[in-house]
């Protein structure tokens, strides 16, 4: 049987995302899977930080095998916002309210680079690594696609003309910022069994 690894997300679409990505190899289990219900606070001014207090809450209640993502969008032009404060930059955690919010805000600047960076804390064996993926890119002026989630309708990245929510999930998952910090996470795994 595969080794148990603990996902420290409630949100069913970065778990999907991440299970695609691991593949048969670990057992993937969510907060919702361990009986873990609550919030944990991101009270952290990092987005290392805030993945740590969420890995080292969990490890700390239950002892498992368990990594966090904390990973947002930053946006040049914004002075780095909505940053670590992504998902709930409008006050509302409705993703939808929080990409408008980001596309008022650009109104009228011509300088539209940004980019989604992810970092992974990982508590295996007791010990503590993290993990950074990122992606550069642009912020576009209207929403394009319906898949993905979150900012992915207005970021295209660097060397692409679509946005990540016009992409195939294949695709997405093989560049984006997630990919890239689970891609270190796998082959550190791999080397520890």
């Amino acid at each position: 049987m595969p080794p148990a690894l603990v996902f420290a997300t409630h949100n069913a679409h970065k778990l999907a995302e991440v299970q695609a990505m691991l593949g048969a190899g670990f057992l993937l289990k969510s907060l919702n899977d361990i009986g873990f219900e609550e919030d944990i606070d991101e009270t952290g001014s990092t987005f290392q930080a805030n993945a740590h207090l969420k890995s080292k809450a969990i490890f700390d209640r239950f002892g498992l095998n368990c990594f966090a993502d904390d990973s947002g969008l930053v946006v040049d032009a914004l002075h780095g916002e909505p940053g670590i404060y992504s998902a709930r930059y409008s006050g509302s955690r409705d993703p939808k309210t929080n990409l408008e919010l980001v596309l008022q805000k650009m109104e009228g600047h011509q300088e539209r680079s940004a980019h989604f960076v992810s970092i992974i804390s990982l508590i295996w064996e007791g010990d503590n690594y993290f993990f950074e993926g990122r992606v550069e890119g642009s912020i576009i002026e209207k929403s394009r696609g319906l898949a993905g989630f979150g900012y992915d309708p207005i970021f295209i990245p660097k060397g692409y003309d679509l946005t990540f929510a016009e992409m195939e999930a294949t695709e997405k998952n093989r560049i984006s910022h997630r990919s890239l910090a689970m891609q270190q996470m796998l082959e550190f795994l791999k080397q520890q069994s």
